[in-house]
């Protein structure tokens, strides 16, 4: 391409207009420049960082809370071991260890001999676990009315290898008394070598 004012069919540009015609260029040039850089992140936004950092928290926590069921981790109790997958669901907790039984995390038997003691008992029915499942029944109900998570009644058993089968049917019985006739009897997975 010639430059301008030498073509031989158009016109003769002045010095002037050859300015003029630069200056528009190194403009447009110019204004392209900035705003590719617009595009470029010069300072950070706090407001919108901080919104980011909560969702991703919100969702770390129910994930979390979602993917499994805390077991309290005790010199008492040995569960089983097992190869079984299943992950194990968020449920009404009973510990059962040769000294004691657990609902969550509270003591509400403690066992003499790896036993319930007599007064405690009426047949099969343990009395003080009796009364602590139904609290948690009213509990899961009540939320379950509220729209919460659906009663199930489901209950899961973290039972020491050593309980007897005395004790264990007992506490069966005593779950199956308050609605909770779905068991789960928590393991510890086992390595497959």
């Amino acid at each position: 391409m010639a430059p301008p004012g030498t073509a031989a069919t158009g016109p003769k540009l002045s010095e002037d207009d050859v300015q003029r015609m630069r200056f528009r260029k190194a403009l447009a040039r110019k204004k392209r420049r900035d705003r590719e850089a617009e595009g470029e992140i010069k300072e950070l936004n706090i407001t919108a960082m901080m919104d980011l950092m909560t969702i991703i928290l919100v969702f770390l926590i129910k994930s979390f809370s979602a993917s499994s069921i805390t077991v309290t981790a005790s010199e008492d109790v040995r569960p089983p071991l097992s190869t079984a997958r299943k992950t194990p669901k968020d449920t009404v907790a009973i510990t059962v260890t040769p000294k004691s039984i657990l609902v969550g995390d509270k003591r509400k038997v403690e066992l003499a001999g790896g036993a319930v003691p007599p007064g405690e008992l009426q047949g099969k029915l343990v009395l003080a676990l009796d009364a602590a499942l139904k609290k948690e029944v009213e509990k899961l109900k009540y939320i379950a009315e509220r729209g919460g998570t659906p009663f199930e009644g489901e209950v899961s058993i973290i039972g020491d290898r050593r309980v007897s089968y005395d004790l264990l049917s007992s506490v069966l019985y005593t779950a199956g008394q308050n609605e909770l006739d779905k068991f789960r009897f928590i393991i510890l997975q086992k390595n497959p070598d």
